[in-house]
């Protein structure tokens, strides 16, 4: 039995509350576009960054033709695979994940990494 209001007030919040919701691909689109003045997506055309055409699975700093920071080349020929978990870590904070890196890029909430990944992955 509840004793007091505000015991009841918080029950009805969590009863009433909206479930969190899967990711949002569209939203993770509208994320990627403050991704877009450094990487592409649809193509094999490095601009600033290096191109994401196919960054799921592809093995950290391989890129031929982009040059990449000693550290994500060092990261990369250490076994960095930029498969889900990795890639939601370095969007996460890009410096910890590959201190050294020369990507200056605060990171993302995770909230805007799973919809960013769904995105990515919708693209396929």
């Amino acid at each position: 039995m509840i004793r007091d209001r505000r015991g009841a007030s918080i029950l009805l919040v969590l009863a009433t509350a909206a479930p969190v919701s899967a990711a949002d691909s569209e939203r993770g689109r509208r994320v990627y576009e403050r991704c877009s003045s450094c990487h592409v997506l649809d193509e094999k055309r490095n601009v600033f960054g290096p191109h994401l055409k196919g960054i799921i699975g592809r093995r950290a700093g391989s890129l031929p033709d982009y040059a990449y920071s000693h550290a994500m080349r060092a990261a990369g020929e250490a076994g960095l695979v930029w498969e889900a978990q990795a890639l939601r870590d370095f969007l996460y904070s890009p410096k910890e994940k590959v201190p050294g890196t020369k990507m200056r890029f605060w990171g993302l909430w995770r909230s805007e990494i799973d919809d960013l990944m769904a995105y990515l992955k919708s693209l396929k």
